[in-house]
């Protein structure tokens, strides 16, 4: 693919466009008392989250998140100890990963949830006999 200038005058325009829309990370810190990143921007908010329900920061110590930069536009936020980012925008969206790794943490969020449709469909299920056993792997 050939990028001429209107290409990158398009682009620039989308990122102006993002960048007025969104307030930027102004400062960012590891609460260590209440484990979670902590975001300040520019408004006073501050928007914090358990780094473990982050892509890329599920076995962080807070060892490797006491050192972050905030990338020039304001709207991400890179932990270089180990090679993880957050992109405000998506953040605020309540994204914390990439698409696929979010569908397939819901997924697994919704294995986990109960209703009386799901006890009452286990209930019959294990009328028939239930669960077929796992085959003895050690015979």
């Amino acid at each position: 693919m050939n990028i001429d200038e209107s290409i990158i005058a398009a682009a620039n325009r989308r990122a102006a466009v993002r960048k007025a829309a969104t307030p930027a990370v102004v400062a960012v810190r590891y609460d260590a008392e209440r484990e979670r990143i902590v975001l300040t921007l520019g408004t006073g908010v501050e928007v914090a989250f358990e780094p473990r329900l982050a892509q890329g920061f599920e076995k962080a110590r807070p060892a490797d998140l006491d050192v972050a930069e905030i990338s020039p536009s304001g709207l991400g936020v890179h932990f270089p100890k180990i090679d993880a980012d957050i992109y405000l925008p998506g953040l605020l969206e309540g994204l914390l990963g990439s698409q696929r790794w979010m569908a397939a943490r819901n997924g697994k969020l919704g294995g986990k949830a109960s209703s009386p449709a799901k006890r009452q469909a286990a209930r019959e299920n294990g009328k028939l006999g239930g669960r077929p056993r796992k085959p003895d792997e050690r015979a």
